[in-house]
């Protein structure tokens, strides 16, 4: 008996997870932490398979939404593999350790500030897990590499292929034993965009029988007015013009990167001024290290720029800062700067103080670059609340808020159904996960269309395959 139980990001974005079942043996794809605010109670929540009774864990990619709950899993009685692509593995311990410093942290500020105002919030005033749990993680990650059949158990072995998302990103793809038929069931991971910059283009396949499919962009399509450096150079202008500060939510995997790729273009080409540029973010800053030692898993553009020293991650005017002191020093800077600081969707970090700094400032431009989970302080902002709080604090949004669309590293619908198009026989069934319900239902009308069969899986819906 085979089945696959969907256990996150079902009918909503993030907490991804799914389980694999296979005569017994029990493979967990993915340990998303859920970030949407209605979610967020089932990150507290047991597990529904008991961690001890898992055999692998099988990591598509680093971010905290498909990683962050496995220092919680190995708390709570998980001992045995979790595989991950190289680049992965290395960048693992920097997303678990400053995750796990978050919650530590978090957790103590909301107990003080209940403590001051005599009440008790909706979660518990401990951190869902503590640096010495997300330690303890990093011994059961082996690495895998891309394009290498692996073999699990008999009759069940799987292959990582690049899913040009993140660096090491991978789609996962099994190949079962059904009743003396052989099928594969590939879990996609996030899809990434054609031709974006230092990420190799996502895998295609010509064949699969079950796909466990993104969703996130199938509805909409990254339709900017403008190429992305024509944006950045536009908005950077108009923020100077006005003296101010331009702000940038920034995830420090991928995002990022690819900012600063841009930015070293336009600094080298003339096209905005040298100025100071801040990337405030200690994890953004290792993250780029990262990068540096996995250079054969780039693009063939990025691979050439390094080997003519024209590093995108060194330019005049760029800052890399670590310390809390550096941070607090950026605030005291007079006239324009960029400021790229995480978390990419507002959630917590050094991005709230730079916000309460300058979202109330009219000459300032708070710039979002990527996806803002229903119910975090980004998807507010973007959706135009006149006021927002930020530590426990109503601040009125007075900055120019501007969002460019092009830069996410998700596919976009017409994107997924182009991967959808290298398919030369229709699969058994398609899952659409990881999407918002009106995103799936988009992209499923036009999977339906082609006469596809279909699934929509609900919270810990479990399906058997033939």
């Amino acid at each position: 008996m085979t089945t696959i139980k969907f256990l996150g990001a079902t009918r909503q974005v993030t907490g991804s997870s799914f389980l694999l079942n296979y005569q017994g043996k029990k493979i967990l794809i993915d340990c998303g932490l859920y970030q949407e605010r209605e979610f967020l109670a089932r990150n507290w929540a047991d597990f529904s398979i008991p961690p001890e009774e898992i055999d692998y864990v099988l990591l598509t990619h680093i971010h905290l939404d498909h990683c962050g709950l496995l220092p919680k899993l190995v708390r709570d009685g998980f001992a045995g593999r979790i595989l991950a692509t190289a680049a992965s593995q290395d960048l693992l311990p920097i997303m678990l350790l400053d995750s796990a410093r978050i919650q530590e942290e978090d957790a103590a500020y909301k107990k003080k500030r209940h403590q001051r105002e005599g009440r008790r919030g909706p979660y518990p005033e401990i951190p869902l897990y503590t640096v010495e749990d997300a330690e303890k993680v990093l011994p059961l990650v082996h690495k895998v590499p891309y394009e290498k059949e692996i073999e699990l158990f008999s009759g069940l072995s799987v292959k990582f292929h690049d899913a040009g998302h993140i660096i090491g990103a991978a789609m996962i793809e099994f190949k079962v034993d059904l009743n003396g038929q052989q099928r594969n069931i590939v879990f996609s991971g996030d899809i990434g965009q054609w031709q974006k910059p230092i990420v190799r283009d996502p895998t295609v396949f010509s064949h699969v029988d079950y796909i466990i499919m993104e969703s996130t962009y199938g509805n909409r399509n990254h339709e900017d007015e403008g190429s992305i450096p024509e944006l950045l150079q536009q908005i950077v202008m108009e923020t100077v013009s006005r003296g101010g500060k331009l702000v940038i939510p920034t995830f420090a995997v991928e995002r990022a990167q690819e900012l600063l790729f841009h930015f070293s273009r336009l600094v080298r080409l003339g096209h905005i001024p040298a100025l100071p540029l801040y990337l405030d973010s200690p994890m953004a800053v290792d993250v780029t290290e990262v990068f540096l030692r996995h250079t054969a898993v780039m693009d063939w553009e990025t691979r050439q720029l390094l080997a003519e020293n024209e590093s995108p991650f060194r330019f005049p005017g760029l800052h890399f800062v670590r310390t809390v002191e550096e941070s607090k020093a950026i605030n005291q800077v007079k006239g324009p700067a960029i400021i790229m600081a995480g978390s990419g969707m507002c959630t917590g970090g050094r991005i709230k103080h730079h916000l309460v700094h300058n979202i109330s400032r009219p000459e300032s431009t708070i710039l979002f670059v990527g996806y803002q989970a229903r119910g975090t302080l980004g998807r507010l902002i973007i959706e135009g609340q006149r006021e927002v709080r930020i530590h426990g604090v109503y601040h009125p949004v007075l900055a120019q808020i501007r969002q460019i669309h092009g830069f996410s590293a998700h596919a976009d619908q017409q994107g997924l159904l182009k991967w959808l198009d290298f398919l030369t026989s229709p699969p058994r069934q398609i899952f659409l996960v990881h999407g918002e319900e009106e995103a799936m239902e988009s992209l499923g009308q036009h999977i339906r269309k082609r006469g596809w069969s279909l699934g929509l899986p609900e919270y810990q819906e479990e399906f058997y395959l033939e």
